[in-house]
């Protein structure tokens, strides 16, 4: 779920948003906690000083001291507030030791120099001040963790329309992927920032896309078509020629080559522009498979276990089957082999296997792979995937472990109650021939 992925943008600008907050509380509750205690120190040594200064004018008058001002020689003092009376400025009247005893515990004590080699010692209970001080830190603390509760959430709100918008644009783009070219991301919303310039920049590239696709497809149809009547006239003259004579068969096979690949072009002209749909009819599947490949007249060998029953268009599987048995005859070796299980039809042949860049990116027409897997346009492969997209199916290519390319057609199953309608047998069958028409990959 997008909410809660720690990796999702809305989070790691609530996690800046919160980092920023911190920081800034940070050099506040310093300052503040500098000031204050500055303050403190400030209160503390006004407090001795004044006291100091009383005590002085009492020992002058009557050689007595108040009762918190103690009068003490050098020796007598604690070696901290000894050590700062040696090194006391000529100019300061006094000096000054903070005395930390733990827990709660602290002292402020001052010492200053009076006639007769003596010194005058006070102390100030300091405590209040550091307890002021640390519940203000506290306080700060507390502030701050109560702000992110409420900055956090605020900034992953806040940033929820430009996820929105950011979703939006990843669907159109996937969307645009899947086939779909009339797809746009649009302006939403009145925000000229850089999402709105991305956004356009993407319909941008869809409809100059969708341009050259559309191209292609009206050029690919339109030879087609203006190829279709002189080949008619080409295959009609040829099989006027004697029949005797190897040029003519040799034209005649040509022109029959020549028409087979105008009618694929056709083909996926119609399959480009999404003109093809499906003619759908509940039909067993094993008994559908073993007769299209018995038709090829391939030696081929097909197994049907527990072939299902499905409601599919029987002539487009037909088309799909018959062209990747032929893809694998022409570009692989023998033993080919068609397993029907379920809603599932494998073809299998046992040589070099598909080439990397067609498992990478799919079938590409006039695209045959390597060289060693043959002679061909190319179109085969292609035309048994746009007549997959129209059934609706799954169509995908591997090599398998042991050398050998593989093909697998999983169609959807129908409804329980049709299903136990029919019992397709499971047959074994081995054909032998010549070949078929069928265009390769």
């Amino acid at each position: 779920m997008a909410l809660l992925n720690p990796r999702a943008l809305r989070w790691k600008i609530a996690a800046l948003t919160a980092a920023a907050c911190c920081a800034v509380a940070a050099v506040i509750g310093v300052l503040v906690h500098r000031a204050m205690s500055e303050r403190g120190d400030r209160t503390g040594e006004q407090r001795v000083a004044a006291r100091l200064a009383a005590a002085e004018r009492e020992y002058a008058r009557t050689g007595t001291t108040p009762l918190d001002v103690e009068i003490r020689s050098p020796r007598q003092l604690e070696a901290p507030l000894a050590r700062a009376l040696a090194d006391k400025d000529p100019h300061a009247l006094y000096v000054t030791w903070y005395d930390r005893k733990p827990p709660n515990w602290y002292w402020l004590w001052a010492a200053q120099p009076v006639a007769g080699d003596r010194v005058l010692v006070a102390r100030t209970d300091m405590s209040a001040e550091v307890r002021g001080l640390q519940l203000l830190d506290r306080s700060i603390v507390t502030s701050v963790l109560a702000a992110l509760v409420v900055v956090v959430p605020l900034a992953a709100l806040a940033t929820e329309p430009m996820n929105r918008r950011l979703r939006h644009g990843s669907r159109t783009a996937r969307a645009i992927a899947g086939g779909d070219l009339d797809a746009r991301i649009g302006s939403r919303g009145r925000a000229r920032d850089e999402i709105t310039e991305l956004s356009a920049a993407v319909d941008v590239m869809a409809e100059a896309l969708q341009r050259k696709l559309e191209n292609e497809r009206r050029f690919t149809a339109d030879v087609a078509h203006e190829l279709r009547t002189p080949l008619m006239g080409l295959s009609t003259a040829a099989g006027l020629l004697p029949r005797d004579d190897e040029a003519a068969e040799l034209v005649r096979d040509r022109a029959l080559a020549l028409n087979g690949l105008v009618e694929d072009l056709l083909e996926i002209s119609r399959l480009d522009s999404g003109a093809e749909r499906a003619r759908t009819d509940v039909v067993p599947l094993g008994d559908l498979v073993t007769d299209v490949v018995r038709r090829t007249g391939t030696r081929t060998a097909v197994t049907a276990r527990d072939a299902g029953v499905v409601e599919t268009d029987p002539r487009r599987v037909e088309r799909i089957v018959v062209n990747l048995v032929t893809n694998a005859h022409r570009h692989g070796a023998t033993p080919v082999e068609v397993t029907v299980a379920g809603t599932r039809i494998v073809v299998r042949d046992h040589g070099p296997g598909f080439p990397a860049t067609l498992l990478a990116e799919g079938p590409q027409r006039f695209r045959t792979g390597t060289s060693e897997r043959g002679r061909g346009h190319g179109l085969g492969l292609t035309i048994a995937l746009g007549q997959a997209d129209v059934l609706g199916a799954r169509l995908t290519f591997a090599n398998a472990p042991d050398g050998g390319a593989t093909a697998t057609l999983v169609l959807s199953p129908i409804r329980s109650e049709t299903t136990s309608q029919h019992d397709p047998a499971a047959t074994e069958t081995g054909a032998q021939g010549s070949g078929s028409t069928a265009p390769p990959r």
